[in-house]
């Protein structure tokens, strides 16, 4: 850390700012990290809370609120230095609690700001997986068990895929792999971690996989919303500096959801004669998941392109595919992850293996160049094509498959150890009974009570007051207080 003692009083800030430190970088960097918090907080929160049947929205919705707590807490103890910290092995770091005073003032490993802005701005990102993971387990997993998935999760899964393709010394950082805001690390992993643990949990009981309306469409597009333009941050805060890479990820950002979500409109017009509210949501989603690996690194045309295919190709895999594969039909995804981030993940680690801007490229990753600033590297395999360097576009793509298969491996084997260590100290499923009740069953508590819908309000057990709801958690009996 630097000693202010020594420099001239000249070059001494009167804030006591580090001379190393770009204030400008630095209020980006904050400013894209609470984007991306409030994606989760409340967007996602809100989000799973109306997407459900209104007996699931409280439990939907606090399934996402801890997670983005657990995940914090875990983060700063240990997570962020098994994710970023001097390497203990090539695909993780030495653990190390990350709050001391003299740590979180020294210059980050990358960007000119201090550790205490990465810290926050790469917790955002581990606690948003979490919660992507959990959409695909609403509606019947024990919260017990979802209070120790988290943090086991987070330091045995999340951290390999982190310090392996974001950390600079990471083995697949050094491999080459573009992922430019977490197409791999966050979305394909989440996707595939979500769907594993949902086969080790189990379905959701017959009636509601029947029959699983949302409560509240118009708050379910709220949090839509904040999803959406939460993603200003989550890519455009990646090249850790207010950079003109970080202006063009956000607007490749954007376009690409917005064809997405055309796309997917149309077809559910065209093939189901509707135009569905709940499949336009989805068709942002996986437009803004595809462009994730790629927001800084392409032009606008390819965005465009990847937002045609995003909206196209995961369509076709859940509303097609999805039920004429046993397997598929058989593991209850309740938010549908695989499609939504798995697929379209997967689809956007590819494309940006061959729509890659070596220029665009060599102002993320910096390195060496040719004459006319072309990065030796980093080459798209369109590129490679057009400028003779067939072999190290080719090559790209094989790196970009590689990282793929690396996520699936791992989130496979990590998540089913962790759900069957789990399974053997708590129920990973809640009871039937529960699962019929849902939320005053796991909680005691209820979204909210609507007349006439057949609803009965207790007044015995539900006051109108937060006091008399505590009031009525006391216990009762001998063993009650006096």
């Amino acid at each position: 850390m630097t000693n202010y003692s020594t420099l001239p009083p000249n070059l001494i800030p009167d804030d006591g700012s580090p001379p190393w430190m770009n204030k400008g970088d630095n209020a980006w960097q904050l400013t894209a990290a609470t984007l991306v918090g409030l994606q989760s907080v409340p967007g996602l929160v809100v989000l799973y809370g109306s997407i459900v049947k209104k007996k699931w929205a409280v439990n939907s919705a606090f399934m996402a609120l801890y997670a983005f707590a657990a995940v914090l807490v875990c983060w700063v103890g240990w997570g962020y230095h098994l994710s970023f910290g001097d390497q203990m092995i090539p695909f993780w770091g030495r653990p190390n609690v990350a709050l001391s005073e003299k740590y979180l003032l020294q210059k980050a490993f990358l960007g000119m700001f201090p550790n205490a802005t990465m810290v926050f701005f790469q917790f955002v990102f581990a606690a948003i997986t979490l919660i992507l993971i959990a959409g695909a387990l609403l509606g019947r997993m024990n919260f017990h068990a979802w209070m120790l998935f988290v943090p086991l999760w987070l330091t045995f899964s999340y951290t390999i895929g982190a310090y392996s393709i974001w950390c600079p010394t990471g083995f697949l950082s050094l491999l080459g792999v573009i992922d430019y805001s977490g197409g791999y690390v966050i979305h394909l992993s989440s996707g595939i971690a979500g769907f594993t643990a949902a086969y080790w949990v189990g379905p959701r009981i017959t009636a509601d996989r029947e029959r699983f309306p949302p409560n509240n469409i118009l708050l379910m597009l709220a949090g839509a919303g904040l999803l959406w333009m939460g993603w200003t941050g989550f890519n455009g805060g990646d090249p850790y500096v207010a950079s003109i890479d970080a202006s063009l990820a956000v607007l490749n950002t954007h376009v690409c959801a917005a064809t997405s979500l055309l796309t997917w409109l149309f077809l559910d017009i065209i093939f189901f004669g509707k135009p569905s509210v709940i499949g336009a949501v989805q068709g942002m989603i996986t437009g803004l998941v595809c462009i994730t690996p790629a927001a800084g690194v392409v032009q606008g045309w390819a965005a465009i392109l990847m937002g045609l295919l995003s909206g196209s190709i995961p369509w076709y895999t859940m509303m097609v595919l999805h039920k004429k594969i046993k397997f598929l039909k058989m593991v209850d995804d309740t938010m549908a992850v695989f499609h939504t981030h798995a697929i379209a993940g997967s689809l956007g680690g590819i494309l940006t293996g061959f729509f890659a801007v070596p220029k665009l490229n060599r102002i993320f990753y910096g390195g060496e160049g040719d004459e006319n600033g072309i990065h030796l590297n980093y080459i798209g395999l369109a590129y490679g094509i057009q400028m003779g360097q067939f072999q190290r576009g080719l090559r790209q793509m094989w790196v970009q498959l590689v990282g793929i298969l690396f996520v699936i491996v791992v989130n496979i084997t990590t998540t089913s150890i962790i759900c069957f260590i789990i399974s053997k100290i708590v129920p990973l499923r809640m009871s039937e009974e529960d699962l019929v009740t849902g939320d005053d069953a796991a909680h005691g508590e209820e979204a909210y009570a609507l007349w006439g819908d057949g609803e009965k309000f207790d007044s015995s057990r539900h006051g109108n007051s937060v006091f008399e709801m505590e009031e009525s958690r006391k216990p009762r009996g001998a063993h009650a207080e006096a």
